[in-house]
């Protein structure tokens, strides 16, 4: 039986840098479905409506509020989509950061605040000069998204300047020193890269517990394509600070396309049958 497929390709204002390697990974996917013998049909975030979508197995990169709830009013008519439209709204950083903890991911400490407040990090808890100000929904559109801050005046500048973006809400989160690692990954495939982001110690770890928590973060948000960062502490400690919803895979495209893929095929026939 030949499956059809719809791939939404995500809008470029959520691929801040990466919106070409974006656009690269999802149509590589969507070639590797139609060498498994699938039919696709492409549409863009941007402006696809539910009336655009006729197929009942999609393949999604969306990521912004319209296209998920876009997706979320397809979904409920019956449809298999990965990653769900769920999933990606488990990501915004107002629910990730509360999601992540109570599934017991070892997780910074992380405050939501309304952007037009007055609070300072002192007043939220933190005892650390350094805090990290993030808005609260998608991951970043501008590079002012993702602000490490010293004080409290460039703490207030930044949630300002959110408020005048209106963006609502923020998370002020704190810092940890060590080594980023990032990583990409599929799950029920063996696909699991990572690589130094910024290798300042080198601290040895466990790369088997870097795979575990990154699983069980995807577990808890129900992301099948998946990617992230994590810190990797002074003591060897594995803390994960972000979950991303299909990210770029860049430096693994060709592999990553192909394990997608046969997941998204193996996945369909499950609905379909």
């Amino acid at each position: 039986m030949k499956l059809h497929f719809a791939g939404i390709r995500r809008k470029t204002e959520f691929s801040p840098n990466h919106v070409v390697n974006d656009l690269l990974i999802i149509n590589q996917t969507a070639d590797e479905l139609k060498k498994l013998g699938a039919e696709v049909t492409m549409h863009d975030e941007g402006v696809v409506t539910p009336d655009d979508v006729k197929e009942k197995l999609i393949f999604s990169m969306a990521q912004g509020p319209i296209g998920s709830n876009t997706l979320l009013t397809i979904e409920q008519r019956g449809a298999s989509i990965i990653n769900s439209p769920r999933a990606v709204m488990n990501c915004y950083r107002i629910n990730m950061v509360k999601m992540l903890p109570q599934a017991g991911i070892p997780f910074p400490k992380s405050v939501i605040v309304a952007t037009d407040s007055d609070i300072n990090p002192r007043q939220a808890g933190f005892t650390t000069s350094k805090i990290w100000i993030k808005r609260g929904d998608v991951h970043a559109v501008h590079k002012e998204d993702v602000t490490l801050a010293s004080t409290d005046d460039e703490e207030m500048t930044l949630l300002k300047e959110f408020h005048a973006r209106d963006i609502k809400q923020a998370i002020l989160q704190e810092h940890l020193d060590g080594d980023t690692v990032k990583f990409y990954a599929v799950r029920e495939t063996d696909l699991f890269h990572w690589y130094y982001l910024n290798g300042v110690y080198h601290t040895p770890f466990d790369e088997k517990k870097l795979r575990e928590l990154a699983l069980a973060s995807a577990d808890a948000l129900n992301l099948y394509v998946y990617g992230g960062d994590a810190i990797i502490g002074r003591d060897g400690s594995v803390t994960i600070i972000d979950i991303n919803d299909w990210p770029s895979f860049a430096p693994v495209r060709e592999q990553a396309s192909k394990h997608i893929a046969q997941l998204i095929y193996r996945k369909a026939h499950s609905h379909v049958d």
